[in-house]
């Protein structure tokens, strides 16, 4: 997997992009102070999680991000990490500079872009009234960016007619998966809210894909896919994630040993609950309890 750090006006790679700020692959290997600061974003910015947990700040919002997810931050926006610094992972970015960008989602990309008026206008509009960052499991955004990262260093024929594609199908695809989150949100039954309370009520129980079904009143494959879709985890990971979050709330708050922390969340074993922590944070519960 490479690394590289495009930058507008430093990059030649990007020169003839006046509409590109930065476009970067970054491998954080170790969690270094003061990395990435909560400062004023410039340009629309798409950050796709390749590998990692991450902990972000939007607009004080905070946010935490998986595999997959991506999140959209948008101009003059604070934007940066939880504890200023960028957790162990693997991201790509991208920036585009809109002509121009209002907090009403008036849009204007510019002559580059071959996205109609009308369409920019829509595009604007969903992306100032999206009210969740987070575009969970947006394997498809993934794939663009992989796309436009093969035509920025091939300068193949034609590469600047298919990167500004690129770009315009990116904020095609984003703004469909924003629309399509946000219905899934509207339509999803309230049940849902009933079984996360009582998966948080009792995180020690053996749950089984089963059980959750049965409670909500579905089938295991329409369950399976609900929640997937409503998540972007199936309900074996969202449950771990649920445990791990409450995990970090016990290892943050109470002097409560690793040990029983492990049973109490539902893990069989401390090694299993070690393992799985720092698969999802990047840290043992140990060294995260150390550093709080």
């Amino acid at each position: 997997m490479s690394h590289f750090s495009l930058h507008k006006g430093k990059s030649p790679e990007i020169q003839a992009f006046p509409h590109l700020i930065e476009f970067f692959r970054k491998k954080i290997q170790q969690v270094l102070p003061n990395s990435m600061p909560v400062k004023e974003n410039q340009g629309l910015r798409i950050v796709f999680v390749l590998e990692g947990k991450f902990e972000w700040i939007i607009d004080n919002q905070s946010i935490t991000v998986y595999p997959n997810d991506a999140v959209l931050v948008f101009p003059k926006q604070k934007f940066g990490g939880a504890k200023e610094m960028w957790d162990v992972g693997v991201v790509i970015s991208i920036s585009i500079s809109p002509r121009f960008f209002s907090e009403e989602g008036e849009l204007i990309l510019g002559e580059w872009s071959s996205i109609s008026e009308a369409e920019q206008r829509l595009i604007g509009k969903l992306l100032s009234l999206n009210k969740k960052p987070v575009l969970q499991n947006f394997k498809p955004l993934g794939e663009i960016l992989q796309k436009l990262e093969n035509e920025v260093f091939s300068n193949e024929l034609g590469f600047k007619t298919r990167i500004n594609h690129l770009l315009d199908e990116f904020l095609i695809t984003t703004a469909r998966q924003l629309s399509k989150q946000e219905n899934q949100r509207r339509d999803f039954p309230q049940t849902f809210q009933k079984l996360d309370q009582i998966l948080r009520g009792n995180l020690a129980h053996p749950w089984t894909v089963e059980e959750m079904a049965v409670i909500m009143g579905l089938g295991i494959t329409a369950f399976t896919e609900k929640v997937k879709s409503y998540s972007g985890f199936s309900p074996l990971n969202y449950l771990i994630n649920l445990r791990i979050s409450e995990a970090i709330r016990l290892l943050k708050t109470t002097n409560i040993s690793l040990t029983d922390i492990a049973l109490d969340t539902g893990f069989y074993s401390s090694q299993h609950f070690s393992t799985t922590f720092k698969k999802l944070t990047g840290y043992t519960p140990g060294h995260y309890r150390k550093n709080e």
